[in-house]
């Protein structure tokens, strides 16, 4: 073997990208990034899961409260990216957070968002080993019905990031493009609830 040449592995590069910018408006304006898990930040336990599924690079978009965040939290080994226009909606997350994957390779990006803790390293796996092309559309299913994580292939990422606003994120592009989405059912190794209100963090134990 050339002394130049080193083995090359064939797994495609896809990112995780998590949006981690809300901030929990209907939890008195408690940061989602910062609700206390397993005597964590949320936050963390979102990167252990993209983390633990074989995604990488892990880039993190962060909004209400970003300075606390940086601070309390350890994303160590995270790219973490600021979204200024964070109160607009998940659209505005979605776009920085794209923007931010420019350059870096990355053949898909694996978009999960903060606040479901029910979805495990298992479920994010399954959706991420679905990869087929930059072309890729992929989201889990939850008895037949189209939830989180989504991925992403780049060659779709400026369209997505040109249809992202408001609250709406991704929703518009997977609508318009649903005859090219392939789901993948996680519900029997998941569960996708949201931390949305007061009640529901009864469900962060």
């Amino acid at each position: 073997m050339p002394i130049h040449a080193t083995p090359q592995s064939t797994d495609p590069v896809i990112a995780g990208l998590l949006l981690a910018a809300g901030g929990g408006r209907r939890l008195g304006g408690r940061p989602k990034a910062l609700l206390p898990y397993r005597g964590r930040p949320l936050v963390e336990n979102a990167v252990r899961v993209l983390r633990e599924a074989g995604c990488g690079p892990l880039h993190v978009v962060l909004g209400a409260s970003a300075a606390e965040v940086r601070e309390r939290a350890d994303l160590t080994g995270c790219v973490v990216v600021d979204n200024p226009d964070w109160a607009e909606g998940m659209g505005s997350s979605l776009r920085v957070g794209l923007a931010s994957l420019t350059g870096t390779g990355a053949c898909a990006a694996l978009v999960s968002l903060v606040d479901q803790p029910g979805i495990g390293p298992e479920a994010v796996a399954r959706v991420r080993k679905a990869y087929r092309s930059p072309m890729s559309l992929v989201a889990a299913a939850y008895g037949g019905e189209r939830g989180h994580p989504v991925l992403f292939g780049a060659d779709r990422w400026a369209d997505v990031a040109a249809t992202a606003t408001g609250d709406r994120g991704a929703r518009a592009h997977l609508t318009s493009h649903a005859h090219e989405l392939t789901l993948v059912e996680c519900g029997d190794v998941a569960e996708a609830y949201d931390i949305d209100t007061p009640p529901d963090l009864a469900r962060l134990v």
